[in-house]
């Protein structure tokens, strides 16, 4: 496949390698040489061999070729009429590529929604001029470097305190109580549980203190905490957490197969949890851990692992309303705030959900944090896009009934806490304008169309930019790229994050997919089936933030090599200041 003229630019460095043969007295254009994005794929084949004396794109454009030469051929000086001189360059060597960074260094100046620079200058009483981007100031030249973020006035809209309440230890008795740090849960509520859904057969309660995690246990299909409003609605007023304990629940149908659908974490929980992740148990959390057996083959269906979560919420409910009344030791106080920052940057993030029918869904904006009771299906809403305040989420109006792979299963926990939501929050540079959820759904006609629909709502919020992510690969990838074409063609920068890896690669794309931040950390990049590997960290919300204000800026942020390279990855960690990414074997984790 020949480069084109609209992208040779971007290829000048590159090889030139003839895509077909091409007869002496050819002049040489870019429909004449091989696209260098197959390079490495026809390198691992055997079709391509790349020389140390081949020439360079720049070097051969317009030169005529002196003798006949067959496809594939690296072009070298002594085929051609002359070699065109480039600046810094060898016309005998190409230069051996270097590991390219998602994110490069950071320079220039941010440009707000109307593409102008304001400029004051009091001394002249008040002259105020706009000027088009990218002018050149005086005799200051185009190395001028104004001020990168425009600043601006902080307005508080609304106030979330979540008071973590601690808790040290729980058990499965006859009464459900807090009393003193301790829960206990009653053992007889399973018998009242099950009849919140006739689908799910039976419940079982035990408690897994964390010098017990090496103990067997069934797929984990989430991780719930235990959060109740005592004041106002999700999203405002006072929230209690409880510190130190969460849900866990687990599931089998009839037969024994395991609820899960690519790929299950059944086995040691040492082994197949991600400890201290967004969506997990900490590290010394107690897990309270609810098994449900659904009847048989309705593990695969949207109402089997929903009547599962159901019968969970009612005990973790009868605890909730232990927790409204429970005056216990608060550790520590968060203030959440949905602030507007007008004059900065409007960005959005969008969170692309499951919705593909069978048992992926999602519940939101129930009646309590991470619960399931009042709340609506995406599904059934027809995963159209719909907006919440950051707010809303950090209080927990997102449950998780997804059960796609472990690894890169964004479960409940994950929602209350999710880390690109409270580092966009805390960013001064930055005016968030809120968080989209967006359905997958199963059909491609029904993804154009909900894509459409995000893209007039991107646009009719004027934002400056956005940051999509996407839980699981495939299917919904398919989305995931036509959600980043719907900002990319309405001039909106915009950076993805997703899991893709080596496993995951993208089997569609456009133009616009140019900033892209990856979420493994399996070692062979693969899902692992460990619960919460590969989803949105610290680590990973900070560099897809970054890129997002580079993409604004307009700096350039370098390709990222063809394969996956975890090597990029730390390269940019270290740009940031951040620890490196370790990566994980499946059935190493302890």
């Amino acid at each position: 496949m020949s480069i084109t003229k609209e992208t040779v630019q971007a290829h000048l460095k590159d090889p030139a390698i003839f895509c077909c043969r091409r007869n002496k007295g050819t002049v040489v254009g870019p429909a004449d040489l091989e696209d260098p994005n197959l390079f490495e794929d026809m390198v691992d084949a055997g079709l391509l061999t790349l020389d140390e004396d081949g020439l360079t794109i720049e070097q051969v454009l317009g030169r005529t070729l002196l003798e006949d030469c067959e496809a594939l051929t690296p072009i070298k000086s002594k085929f051609l009429d002359g070699v065109n001189e480039v600046e810094g360059a060898e016309a005998s060597k190409v230069e051996e590529p270097e590991v390219k960074a998602e994110i490069p260094e950071k320079k220039g100046t941010f440009v707000g929604g109307n593409g102008m620079i304001h400029l004051k200058i009091d001394k002249l009483e008040g002259l105020s001029l706009d000027l088009p981007a990218g002018t050149t100031i005086g005799g200051m030249g185009s190395d001028f470097v104004a001020p990168e973020m425009p600043t601006g006035e902080k307005k508080v809209i609304r106030k979330l305190v979540k008071k973590h309440i601690k808790i040290t230890d729980a058990e499965i008795g006859k009464e459900t109580s807090i009393k003193d740090g301790k829960i206990t849960v009653d053992g007889s509520l399973v018998e009242q549980a099950i009849k919140e859904d006739e689908l799910c057969v039976s419940l079982s309660l035990d408690v897994i203190k964390p010098e017990d995690r090496h103990i067997y246990t069934e797929t984990i299909m989430d991780v719930c905490p235990i959060a109740t409003k005592v004041e106002g609605v999700l999203g405002e007023g006072v929230t209690k957490v409880a510190d130190g304990v969460v849900f866990m629940l687990t599931g089998v149908d009839e037969d024994g197969v395991q609820i899960h659908e690519f790929g299950s974490s059944e086995g040691f929980l040492d082994e197949k949890m991600y400890f201290g992740h967004p969506g997990c148990a900490d590290e010394n959390d107690i897990i309270i851990r609810c098994h449900a057996v659904v009847k048989r083959l309705t593990g695969m269906t949207r109402p089997g692992p929903l009547a599962a979560h159901k019968c969970q919420d009612f005990i973790i409910q009868k605890v909730r309303e232990q927790l409204k009344t429970y005056d216990g030791e608060v550790v520590r106080e968060e203030i959440c705030e949905d602030v507007r920052r007008k004059g900065r940057p409007r960005v959005v993030l969008i969170k692309e959900i499951m919705g593909q029918g069978a048992m992926h869904d999602n519940i939101i904006c129930p009646a309590e944090p991470c619960g399931v009771m009042s709340g609506r299906n995406n599904v059934d809403c027809g995963n159209v896009p719909m907006i919440l305040t950051p707010n809303q989420v950090r209080d927990g109006s997102i449950h998780a009934l997804t059960c796609i792979g472990p690894a890169t299963k964004e479960m409940t926990r994950h929602y209350i806490r999710e880390p690109l939501v409270e580092g966009l929050s805390a960013d001064e540079e930055l005016d968030l304008i809120g968080v989209v959820f967006v359905g997958s759904p199963q059909v491609n006609d029904e993804k154009l169309w909900v894509s459409e629909r995000l893209g007039s709502m991107l646009e009719s919020m004027d934002v400056d930019g956005c940051i999509i992510t996407t839980e699981g690969f495939g299917n919904n990838h398919i989305d995931f790229i036509e959600h980043i074409g719907q900002a990319g063609k309405r001039g909106i920068p915009v950076v993805g994050v997703s899991f893709c890896a080596y496993q995951g690669q993208l089997v569609v794309g456009n133009e616009y997919a140019t900033a892209m931040v990856e979420e493994n950390m399996d070692m062979g990049g693969f899902e692992n089936d460990i619960a919460g590997c590969s989803c949105v960290t610290v680590e990973v919300a900070a560099r897809a933030i970054q890129m997002l204000k580079n993409k604004m800026l307009g700096v350039e942020i370098k390709p990222a090599p063809k394969k996956w390279n975890n090597d990029v990855i730390n390269a940019n960690n270290k740009i940031l200041g951040l620890p490196e990414t370790v990566l994980v074997n499946s059935g190493t984790l302890h």
